[in-house]
C-alpha cells in the first residue's frame, strides 16, 4: 500500500513539474517573439538605401555599367514581412556588391574607385554577416545601413571628380611629361660586370 501511495505522489509531482515547464516555455517563447518583433521593426525602419544615382555621372553609369545598375536595383527593392526576407535580400545585395569589381568602365578603373568599391563590399558583407547571426544585433545592422549609404555617396562623388578632371584640357607636352614620370615604363638599370666581356 505504501508503495502505491509513493508511486501516486511521484506521478503527481512529475505531472505538476511538466505543467510548470510548459508554462515557462510558453513565457520564454512569448518573450523571444516580442524581442524578434522589435528587431524586425528596427531593421525595417532603417532599411532605406540610396538606390538612385546622386549625380549625372552615376546616372550614365547606371545606363552603361550593368553591375552598377543591378546593384542599385537590388538596393531599391525593400523586403517585407519577415526577418528571413531581410536575410535573403542582404545575401542578394552582397552578391551584387561583389560583382561591382567586374567590368569596371575603363574611365573608372582606377585605384581610388577600386578602393571605394572594396570598402563598400566590406560594409555590405558585414551587414550580411550580422543579419544572419542567431541573435541579430539590430543596432549594428542599422548602423551599417547608414555606412553603406555614405560609401555609395563617396563612390559616386569620386566618379564625378574623375569625369570633371578628365574634362580639363591638358597643356602641350603634359602627356609626355606624365609618361616620363611613370616608373613602370622606365628602362631597368643593368649593372655591367667588368669580368664579362664580349669578344
Amino acid at each position: 500500500m505504501k508503495y502505491k501511495i509513493s508511486l501516486f505522489l511521484l506521478l503527481i509531482f512529475v505531472l505538476n513539474s511538466c505543467q510548470n515547464d510548459d508554462e515557462r516555455r510558453l513565457a520564454e517563447n512569448a518573450k523571444e517573439a516580442k524581442k524578434n518583433e522589435k528587431i524586425f521593426n528596427n531593421i525595417n525602419k532603417a532599411w532605406i538605401f540610396i538606390d538612385e544615382p546622386i549625380n549625372e555621372v552615376s546616372e550614365k553609369n547606371a545606363a552603361s555599367w550593368n553591375e552598377w545598375r543591378d546593384f542599385l536595383e537590388e538596393l531599391g527593392e525593400k523586403p517585407r514581412k519577415t526577418i528571413g526576407a531581410f536575410q535573403k535580400k542582404s545575401t542578394a545585395i552582397s552578391k551584387k556588391a561583389l560583382a561591382l569589381n567586374n567590368n569596371i568602365p575603363a574611365e573608372f578603373n582606377l585605384p581610388q574607385i577600386k578602393s571605394r568599391i572594396s570598402i563598400l563590399i566590406t560594409k555590405v558583407k558585414m551587414m550580411d554577416l550580422f543579419i544572419h547571426l542567431s541573435t541579430i544585433p539590430d543596432e549594428k545592422v542599422t548602423f551599417l545601413i547608414g555606412e553603406i549609404n555614405k560609401e555609395l555617396v563617396s563612390l559616386e562623388r569620386q566618379m564625378d571628380k574623375i569625369v570633371e578632371k578628365n574634362k580639363i584640357p591638358k597643356e602641350e607636352g603634359e602627356a609626355d611629361f606624365l609618361r616620363m614620370l611613370d616608373t613602370t615604363r622606365a628602362i631597368p638599370n643593368q649593372v655591367k660586370d667588368p669580368n664579362l666581356s664580349i669578344n
